[in-house]
């Protein structure tokens, strides 16, 4: 029973902690849907610790702890995943935004290239300029 004590403890220290992640903007809501889940599932197993050995006898598990490894780990490579596919999509999306970045500071370099050439004409151009000038006046 002080496992079961234990693992209640435990799931609500954990759904204290991704509510207080939460609110305080430390944590996504995306990702505070996966770990609310999981304390309740932790609170759930703790508050019931008769619904593991139901589930065990049902899937075929010899221990109890053994179906709660198994689950873990399928846990973890899930989650492992999703991040490896989120990181994935935020280099895609910084790869691009350095791309228009680059494009951008070119683009800006050239437009003050022009300007300094309109404010200050290289010395050949200036003299032409100056020798129309004299033939219109």
């Amino acid at each position: 029973m002080t496992i079961a004590i234990t693992g209640v403890i435990l799931a609500i220290v954990m759904l204290a902690a991704v509510l207080a992640m939460l609110l305080t903007r430390r944590l996504r809501e995306k990702y505070a849907a996966l770990w609310i889940v999981i304390a309740v599932a932790m609170l759930v197993l703790g508050l019931f610790p008769q619904l593991l050995l139901a589930l065990t006898s049902l899937v075929g598990v010899v221990l109890p702890a053994n179906l709660l490894f198994a689950m873990a780990i399928l846990l973890l490579l899930g989650v492992s995943l999703h991040l490896s596919w989120e990181q994935s999509q935020a280099e895609d999306e910084i790869r691009r935004a350095a791309e228009e970045l680059a494009i951008l500071r070119a683009d800006h370099d050239e437009v003050l290239n022009r300007i300094d050439r309109l404010e200050h004409p290289p010395a050949s151009e200036r003299q032409s300029i100056d020798r129309h000038d004299e033939l219109d006046g």
